[in-house]
Protein backbone atom coordinates (compact mmCIF):
# COMPACT_ATOMS: atom_id res chain seq x y z
CA UNK A 1 0.00 0.00 0.00
CA UNK A 2 1.09 3.13 -1.31
CA UNK A 3 0.66 6.27 0.85
CA UNK A 4 2.42 9.41 -0.96
CA UNK A 5 4.36 11.67 0.70
CA UNK A 6 4.65 12.74 3.72
CA UNK A 7 2.97 15.12 5.86
CA UNK A 8 3.21 18.15 8.51
CA UNK A 9 0.82 18.84 11.48
CA UNK A 10 1.09 22.84 12.34
CA UNK A 11 -0.24 24.37 15.42
CA UNK A 12 -0.91 28.11 14.43
CA UNK A 13 -1.93 31.07 16.38
CA UNK A 14 -3.11 34.69 16.61
CA UNK A 15 -1.24 37.71 17.25
CA UNK A 16 -2.36 37.39 20.88
CA UNK A 17 -1.28 33.68 21.02
CA UNK A 18 -4.61 33.15 23.02
CA UNK A 19 -6.55 31.54 19.61
CA UNK A 20 -4.75 27.82 18.47
CA UNK A 21 -5.68 25.67 15.90
CA UNK A 22 -3.58 22.53 14.40
CA UNK A 23 -3.84 21.19 11.17
CA UNK A 24 -2.30 18.96 8.38
CA UNK A 25 -0.84 19.07 5.61
CA UNK A 26 1.49 18.14 2.80
CA UNK A 27 2.97 21.62 1.82
CA UNK A 28 3.31 23.70 4.32
CA UNK A 29 4.45 26.76 2.64
CA UNK A 30 1.69 26.47 0.70
CA UNK A 31 -0.49 25.94 3.45
CA UNK A 32 0.83 28.79 5.03
CA UNK A 33 0.50 31.33 2.58
CA UNK A 34 -3.63 30.12 2.42
CA UNK A 35 -3.70 30.77 6.26
CA UNK A 36 -2.12 34.18 5.82
CA UNK A 37 -4.15 35.45 2.72
CA UNK A 38 -7.36 33.90 4.08
CA UNK A 39 -7.64 32.27 0.83
CA UNK A 40 -10.86 30.56 2.37
CA UNK A 41 -12.71 33.50 3.99
CA UNK A 42 -15.14 31.22 6.25
CA UNK A 43 -12.90 28.68 7.62
CA UNK A 44 -11.70 29.12 11.21
CA UNK A 45 -8.37 30.54 10.76
CA UNK A 46 -9.62 33.50 8.39
CA UNK A 47 -12.33 34.23 11.22
CA UNK A 48 -9.93 34.16 13.70
CA UNK A 49 -7.06 35.49 12.31
CA UNK A 50 -5.02 32.25 13.13
CA UNK A 51 -1.91 32.33 10.96
CA UNK A 52 1.48 32.80 12.63
CA UNK A 53 3.03 28.89 12.41
CA UNK A 54 4.45 28.33 16.05
CA UNK A 55 4.88 24.25 15.73
CA UNK A 56 5.25 22.23 13.00
CA UNK A 57 6.73 18.56 12.44
CA UNK A 58 7.24 16.17 9.84
CA UNK A 59 5.94 12.79 9.22
CA UNK A 60 7.33 10.23 6.65
CA UNK A 61 3.55 9.35 5.58
CA UNK A 62 0.31 11.91 5.63
CA UNK A 63 -1.02 8.61 7.53
CA UNK A 64 0.80 9.40 10.24
CA UNK A 65 0.46 13.22 10.43
CA UNK A 66 -3.17 12.76 10.33
CA UNK A 67 -2.69 10.49 13.20
CA UNK A 68 -0.79 12.80 15.12
CA UNK A 69 -2.93 15.46 14.54
CA UNK A 70 -5.84 13.91 15.87
CA UNK A 71 -4.21 12.99 18.65
CA UNK A 72 -3.22 16.80 19.54
CA UNK A 73 -6.32 18.13 18.63
CA UNK A 74 -7.58 15.76 21.75
CA UNK A 75 -5.14 17.59 24.10
CA UNK A 76 -5.90 19.91 26.73
CA UNK A 77 -4.85 23.51 25.63
CA UNK A 78 -1.67 23.74 28.24
CA UNK A 79 -0.44 20.19 26.27
CA UNK A 80 -0.79 22.39 23.11
CA UNK A 81 0.83 25.15 24.90
CA UNK A 82 3.97 22.42 26.13
CA UNK A 83 4.59 21.55 22.85
CA UNK A 84 4.93 25.02 21.20
CA UNK A 85 7.41 25.93 24.26
CA UNK A 86 9.55 22.79 23.88
CA UNK A 87 9.72 23.34 19.43
CA UNK A 88 9.36 27.55 19.95
CA UNK A 89 10.23 29.34 23.63
CA UNK A 90 10.09 32.20 21.91
CA UNK A 91 6.34 31.40 20.53
CA UNK A 92 7.80 33.87 17.25
CA UNK A 93 6.25 32.52 13.73
CA UNK A 94 8.65 30.33 11.92
CA UNK A 95 7.05 31.18 8.41
CA UNK A 96 9.51 32.57 7.24
CA UNK A 97 12.12 29.73 8.20
CA UNK A 98 10.55 27.48 6.41
CA UNK A 99 12.39 25.84 3.35
CA UNK A 100 11.26 25.50 -0.18
CA UNK A 101 9.87 21.92 -0.15
CA UNK A 102 8.53 21.86 3.25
Amino acid sequence: MYFGKGGFVYIISNRGRNVLYTGVTSNLRRRMFQHKTKFYPRSFSARYEVGILLYYKFYDTIIEAIAAEKFIKGKSRSYKFDLIHGFNESMSDLTSQLKDDE
